[in-house]
């Protein structure tokens, strides 16, 4: 097989374990990155042109999407899909994912256990908003931000109503949570591929941070799941259409709850603590679910 890695750096580690795992395995891998990608849509014969040369012959594509190219690189995705290739994610479940006001929403909906949360545009409504979701202490969330940027502790309703004031000042959109104290700055990353949580670990944050993630300085290990824990993570990633997800947990008084949902998990954290070859695996549904035109998007949506 022909599979294409989308990725913007050949030197990180997720690109490199995936392009090994396909070598491995007997497979053409060829990392592409769609901020360079450039593409002729037309109705008969769309295509997609990469360094001058029109981009052929691909069975699937790995789309490792950053946060701040989801629009371009969505558009990317959609283009391999409507040429009829594979998408291990498809571009309307990144999208869909991306969105985190859509993607809670899309949770609650289907019953998923989640931080009682709250959005609001005016000014006006911040104090109704700070009761929503029960008071100070909050956290709150741009909604763009990623890997634990623009994700702040507010301790106090004056700390809360500043960092709300200054969101605003910028025209950002953001979410404000509650805050789960009894998870003790740790969340848990479950890792899904085809509806099964393949691999977990347990993220501690560093001494005197809420956050939990890893390139905050953080730490990982091996967990074990509660079986309701594992049916959230593959629920929440079904929900949002993910066949590989990386979705949050945090253990709270009332059962997990879902903080995020991730796209492009990375690798390297979870393998390193679990030992697993998580890459391998998403190369194996790949050899077991890639066919001409079976993406059920086709492009659209």
């Amino acid at each position: 097989m022909k599979i294409g890695i989308l990725s913007t750096s050949k030197s990180l580690y997720s690109t490199k374990r995936l392009v090994e795992a396909c070598v491995k395995k007997g497979h053409e891998a060829q990392v592409i990155n769609h901020k360079r990608c450039y593409m002729n849509i037309a109705s008969h014969n769309p295509s997609v042109h990469y360094n001058g040369i029109v981009l052929s012959g691909f069975d699937a594509i790995i789309p490792r999407i950053g946060a701040s190219v989801t629009f371009y690189g969505a558009a990317v995705v959609r283009q391999f899909e409507m040429m009829g290739v594979y998408s291990v994610n498809e571009s309307v479940a990144i999208t869909r994912s991306r969105d985190k006001l859509r993607a809670l929403q899309l949770l609650a909906r289907k019953g998923i256990g989640l931080p009682v949360t709250g959005y609001a545009n005016s000014p006006g409504d911040t104090a109704d908003l700070l009761e929503l979701v029960n008071g100070a202490p909050v956290v709150i969330k741009l909604l763009e931000g990623t890997q634990g940027v623009g994700v702040v502790l507010a301790e106090t309703r004056q700390a809360a109503e500043s960092v709300i004031e200054a969101f605003r000042g910028l025209n950002a959109n953001f979410l404000v949570q509650e805050f789960v104290k009894e998870a003790g700055g740790a969340d848990i990353r479950c890792f899904v591929i085809g509806g099964k949580v393949v691999a977990a670990m347990k993220r501690q944050g560093r001494e005197g941070e809420f956050r939990s993630n890893l390139h905050r300085g953080g730490s990982a290990e091996l967990v074990k799941l509660t079986p309701e824990e594992r049916s959230t993570a593959v629920r929440a990633s079904k929900i949002l259409g993910l066949n590989v997800a990386g979705v949050d947990l945090l253990r709270s008084n009332h059962g997990p709850v879902v903080m995020e949902v991730n796209s492009s998990p990375g690798l390297e954290g979870i393998e390193t603590a679990t030992g697993r070859d998580v890459a391998g695996m998403i190369v194996e549904f790949i050899e077991k679910n890639a066919r001409p035109g079976k993406t059920r998007t086709r492009g659209t949506g």
